[in-house]
């Protein structure tokens, strides 16, 4: 078992190493499932296996040392060395290979449950959400307001809130699900959402905007101006600089359900299907979002972000958003 243990432990270890250097691409909502699978298994092993023959083995030694002892007693012999407590606990001891499996367990099972039902958290790597969300917060996402899914699959088995134009949302990005995205939702299913000329509309409806002056970004060391904006019922702030022309890439478009958006040198107008959802940055002219590679399924929400834990440069950022 200690070559086995060794060999699981090593796996572990080169994947996570692998991934850390960018050698392979990680999950790592599967491996901290197979950690509480295989950390699940050991656990169980020592509760019904090897626990019982560990004290099995202490026992055996007592009565051995209660049966020499009598018998020296009957011969005579009245100081007889019967201390079997350094013994006794040597055998009882966990050995290291169950240590760093069953003793684990525990602990790798709550950080699951945690992770894959209540809160995860994520780290802003870009500033495709600036101003309200900057390079280098970490954030909580809260994985049941929108319902309860299974982990790894990402099935949802119990509904709860519907999503709400102005959510903030994680969701794994429809070109590659490895990675997760963060944007605000734009347009709900149903919506027609229009961009034009740096101009957001839903449903023939201007989303009204207010100049609030220009932004200092610390990470880009430059200003850009920034406007107050309304979605539904969350107001919030948006960076558009109109010095900055729109590109939507090449036509024509080839993402799922493309037919649903219409593209002109001005911008686009796209229809928002049923079960999908139109995201786009708060950085309007620093964000790739759904203008460019199209709807986001439900099947692929995580969860809607809501807190900034940390911010190492800046503690001022911790608290919430909208």
């Amino acid at each position: 078992m200690q070559i086995l243990t060794s060999l699981i432990l090593a796996a572990f270890a080169a994947y996570a190493g692998a991934w850390y250097v960018g050698r392979v691409e990680g999950n790592f909502a599967l491996m901290l499932f197979l950690a509480v699978v295989v950390t699940g298994l050991y656990w169980l092993a020592e509760r019904l296996y090897f626990w019982p023959r560990r004290r099995r083995a202490a026992a055996a030694l007592e009565a051995e040392v209660a049966r020499r002892n009598a018998e020296l007693r009957q011969q005579g012999v009245t100081q007889v060395d019967g201390d079997v407590t350094k013994a006794r606990a040597e055998l009882l001891a966990q050995p290291w290979w169950l240590d760093w499996t069953a003793g684990l367990f525990p602990v790798i099972l709550v950080v699951f449950l945690l992770r894959s039902f209540l809160f995860e958290p994520f780290k802003i790597p870009s500033g495709s959400m600036v101003p309200t969300l900057l390079v280098g917060d970490l954030i909580l996402v809260n994985k049941f307001h929108y319902g309860v899914r299974l982990p790894v699959i990402n099935k949802k088995i119990v509904d709860n809130n519907p999503v709400q134009r102005g959510d903030v949302m994680v969701f794994r990005y429809p070109v590659d699900p490895r990675q997760d995205y963060i944007k605000r939702v734009v347009g709900i299913p149903g919506d027609e959402v229009t961009y034009v000329n740096q101009t957001l509309s839903i449903n023939g409806q201007k989303v009204a905007t207010v100049a609030k002056g220009e932004f200092y970004d610390e990470d880009s060391l430059r200003y850009s101006p920034q406007f107050s904006e309304k979605l539904g019922a969350v107001e919030h702030n948006i960076l558009v600089d109109p010095r900055r022309q729109a590109y939507y890439g090449p036509d024509p478009k080839t993402f799922p359900m493309a037919e649903n958006c219409r593209y002109t040198a001005e911008g686009l107008t796209c229809k928002v299907p049923a079960g999908h959802y139109f995201m786009m940055g708060d950085n309007r002219d620093n964000s790739q979002d759904s203008r460019f590679w199209g709807f986001v399924p439900d099947e692929n929400i995580v969860g809607k972000a809501f807190f900034v834990w940390m911010n190492f440069g800046n503690l001022g950022r911790i608290g919430a958003f909208h």
